[in-house]
């Protein structure tokens, strides 16, 4: 575990208010790839940091050059922590068996487990016939910036195939699309109360927490009427906190609970309850109006008008996850992620959604992934399947799901562990964490699956 813990303990949240030539995304993301790669250093392997943006280690140099290469795609960043949490996300513990820390399931954990999973065939010296190319990345929780630039200066082939150990058991063959998009939103505010500013979200790939709102005007009994709110919807388990400011404007925060914004309805987005508590206590502005009455609740898009299914890759996911109002500004923005299957696109969701009343121009973000499957019959997923099968003695399927991973940045390329079927899921929520002993039977299998994979 000392491994593993000295990675959990940097903060390696994205910051871009640090960011240099020598920090692409913030000091933390490089701390945490130049210990990885200090690790596989320690180990005997060659490494090779590319402008501190991603690096690899090789195993297998000693192979011919043109032997086929099997690619292992993690990541060091993570989400922000956020509140909520029982311990400091980045003094990692250990308890009732699981380590508790930010990171230790998204994806630290199991990059270490697949980590040892080679360091087993390594010290056991296994023959193999392809090299292994185990990759660490530094962006994969925002814009994927360190694999395009990787690519573009690492002066090496992409690796034949490969999978990433960032997304569960048996297998993920198929990825959704991925698409952030930004509704512009104006300032316009009246009614008996005035929202001065509202913040919610840290992450688009977040379901917000909380939110904050600075308010005034006809405030008069607000504590009563947010718990009679909060009472109202008690099976979400809110929470708020109110401070006089010294100009008499009021503070409001209310707390629901994070998610992964692939999965947005395992959260309770803070920001959308609050925006329909304001709406509901006399602020009148199409800002609160879209949050807290379209996109409340609206995990798959229905309400909003972009709803849309495929029979194999599932419905559209929609995350509302990062909030920005301010009424001195004619440009306020709500940041929506989508999980999108094959047989709609970015644009087709961009044409309802300029259509929303309330909404002056809507953007895309610069970065989207589109729907990516590698088929039950490639090599790559029935090999790795029946690695699963034989260590678990359960029974192997494809999966498709809204989350991405490194799996897809090559076309054959998947994602492979490290949760087992029914662990609970913590990934970018409070109090992460991943069971020790799932970590340990990750590592079996993946060194069996890199030896079947190489052999």
């Amino acid at each position: 575990m000392t491994d593993l813990f000295s990675l959990l303990k940097i903060n390696s949240e994205r910051d871009d208010s640090q960011v240099t030539p020598e920090t692409p995304f913030g000091p933390g993301p490089v701390a945490a790839l130049k210990q990885f790669l200090s690790l596989a250093e320690r180990d005997g392997y060659a490494t090779k940091n590319v402008d501190n943006y991603a690096g690899h280690f090789t195993y297998g140099d000693d192979l011919p050059e043109d032997a086929e290469v099997l690619g292992i795609f993690a990541h060091m960043d993570v989400v922000p922590a956020g509140t909520g949490w029982d311990s400091n996300p980045y003094e990692p513990e250990i308890r009732d068996g699981n380590i508790y820390a930010r990171g230790a399931s998204d994806d630290k954990g199991p990059t270490m487990a697949c980590y040892y999973g080679l360091k087993i065939l390594k010290e056991l010296n296994v023959p193999l016939t392809k090299k292994i190319r185990f990759i660490a990345g530094t962006d994969e929780e925002s814009g994927w910036g360190d694999m395009d630039y990787y690519f573009a200066h690492v002066g090496l082939p992409e690796p034949d195939f490969g999978f990433s150990p960032d997304a569960e058991f048996p297998i993920i063959n198929g990825e959704k699309g991925n698409i952030t998009e930004y509704l512009h939103i104006s300032g316009d505010n009246s009614g008996a109360v005035h929202l001065h500013r509202f913040t919610g979200g840290l992450r688009e790939n977040m379901v917000p927490e909380s939110a904050t709102a600075v308010i005034s005007g006809n405030v008069a009994d607000l504590n009563t009427k947010l718990e009679a709110f909060v009472s109202a919807h008690a099976d979400k388990k809110l929470r708020f906190e109110t401070e006089v400011n010294s100009d008499g404007r009021v503070t409001v925060v209310l707390h629901g609970r994070s998610a992964h914004g692939a999965m947005p309805e395992k959260g309770i987005n803070g920001a959308t309850y609050l925006a329909k508590f304001l709406d509901e206590i006399g602020v009148v502005s199409p800002f609160t109006k879209i949050a807290g009455m379209i996109l409340i609740e609206d995990h798959t898009g229905d309400k909003t008008g972009v709803a849309f299914e495929d029979p194999k890759m599932g419905a559209l996911s929609m995350n509302a996850g990062v909030f920005n109002f301010d009424d001195k500004s004619s440009d306020n923005t709500i940041a929506l992620n989508f999980r999108y299957p094959q047989g709609t696109d970015s644009d087709a969701i961009y044409q309802v959604l300029t259509a929303l009343e309330g909404v002056e121009n809507v953007t895309k973000s610069a970065h989207e992934h589109t729907p990516h499957y590698v088929p039950m019959d490639d090599e790559l997923v029935s090999t790795l399947l029946a690695v699963y099968e034989k260590q678990t003695g359960l029974k192997g399927h494809e999966q498709i799901i809204g989350g991405g991973t490194f799996g897809r940045l090559l076309k054959r390329g998947v994602a492979f562990g490290a949760m087992f079927p029914g662990d609970i899921d913590t990934m970018h929520q409070a109090n992460e964490f991943i069971p020790v002993d799932v970590l340990l039977r990750a590592a079996a299998i993946y060194a069996e699956a890199i030896y079947e994979l190489a052999k």
